[in-house]
């Protein structure tokens, strides 16, 4: 019966633990020359709505292009949701991945492949947009 009692007591105080460490992913570094390109915001204040920080979205961005790395980002609001935009170059690859991570939730909405050409076009009416 004692034994028992130290077996049951021994996993409830190891539960707690054992729970949080498989709720919480480990933080890793970002890769070397992801932090220096800016996040940009479509209007002023977005960030402060946001309930996943800038590098914890980029780490998800990243782990789902791997090699990549990240040559535009941004925070934007699309269809009344919150989300980070990020394009991830990946070296001898044409194009981009664009990877929209939820600002609120931390989960990944969609990863589309780019080319060189609809990315040209993007930024152009981005430009555009920008200067009305």
């Amino acid at each position: 019966m004692r034994a028992r009692n130290a077996f049951l007591a021994a996993i409830v105080a190891l539960a707690p633990g054992a729970l949080l460490s498989q709720s919480v992913p480990a933080m890793k570094p970002l890769p070397a020359g992801q932090a220096p390109v800016p996040l940009t915001q479509d209007q002023p204040g977005l960030l402060a709505q946001a309930k996943v920080t800038d590098e914890a979205a980029r780490r998800t961005a990243l782990a789902r292009v791997p090699g990549g790395s990240i040559v535009k980002a941004g925070l934007e609001k699309e269809k009344g949701k919150l989300i980070f935009s990020y394009d991830i170059r990946v070296p001898g690859k044409d194009g981009i991945q664009e990877v929209n991570v939820d600002a609120t939730s931390g989960a990944v909405l969609s990863v589309e492949h780019e080319s060189s050409a609809s990315e040209a076009k993007e930024d152009s009416a981005e430009a555009k947009r920008k200067s009305s």
